[in-house]
């Protein structure tokens, strides 16, 4: 899923693949850390990434804000593009379906759908195609057997329990006193960290995918292409502010626990 926005504080053209990564909203929220414990680590390591999230995210409202107001030159919406580029890799199991919201797009693997925001479905726009063509990349990847994508999915119930009760376990741990379950919170957290930094990959061979097929199809013109470049190159940092906020997260834990003992 592109991470415009993100689902988390979202600009998020698609830190989600799918349902099952439905109770990931905290874990996708690049704003999301540990719990907030204030400590000269989370000063120093966190609160960083927090302001370089939040930096990325406005970069990536404003380059889709920008192409969204820009028409294709052929016409064509998000649902066509999506369309045609699946066609042209020889997919034909996937269904193309609208949904609800803006920038909620993403492809869902478990089912074979591709699901498109209202925005980007329906719409002529330079930014329409691009995030469509984006997450047709996604659907390439899973026709293909993209292994870091099937790593992430395999990731996605670990993610679930490490990011929703790592953190507190960790930090309970800490205060109360309690070792054990200091070190299984930061093993659980780790276990979220470990899907965002395969998340990278995913989404980037998702956007370079989408740039080669847009062009080898000839769906946009040079000058379009580069303003999908923008685009998706905006988004992409969202994802490495995500990932940096996390792994700062996790090493502010470790070292915190280390100053305990």
């Amino acid at each position: 899923m592109l991470c415009i926005g993100t689902s988390s504080a979202r600009p998020r053209m698609a830190h989600r693949t799918g349902p099952e990564v439905k109770n990931l909203d905290r874990l996708n929220n690049p704003e999301y850390t540990a719990p907030m414990y204030l400590d000269t680590y989370y000063l120093i390591l966190v609160v960083p990434t927090i302001f370089l999230s939040l930096w990325a995210q406005f970069t990536v409202k404003s380059a889709f804000s920008k192409y969204s107001k820009i028409r294709c030159s052929r016409g064509i919406t998000g649902a066509a593009a999506a369309q045609i580029l699946m066609d042209a890799n020889n997919i034909s199991d996937v269904r193309i379906e609208q949904v609800a919201g803006s920038l909620t797009d993403h492809y869902d693997p478990a089912h074979r759908v591709l699901r498109l925001s209202q925005p980007v479905y329906g719409e002529p726009s330079i930014a329409a195609v691009g995030v469509a063509a984006h997450e047709t990349g996604h659907a390439i990847q899973h026709a293909r057997g993209y292994g870091p994508l099937g790593l992430r999915s395999t990731l996605v119930p670990v993610a679930n329990i490490g990011s929703s009760i790592g953190p507190w376990l960790a930090l309970g741990g800490l205060v109360a006193g309690f070792p054990f379950l200091l070190t299984l919170g930061i093993i659980l957290f780790a276990g979220a960290v470990a899907f965002y930094l395969i998340t990278l990959p995913v989404e980037f061979n998702a956007s370079a995918r989408a740039l080669a097929i847009l062009k080898q199809n000839q769906v946009l013109d040079s000058r379009e292409l580069a303003g999908v470049k923008k685009v998706l190159s905006a988004a992409a940092m969202t994802y490495v502010a995500s990932a940096l906020t996390a792994v700062m997260s996790l090493l502010r834990l470790i070292l915190l626990s280390r100053r305990r003992h």
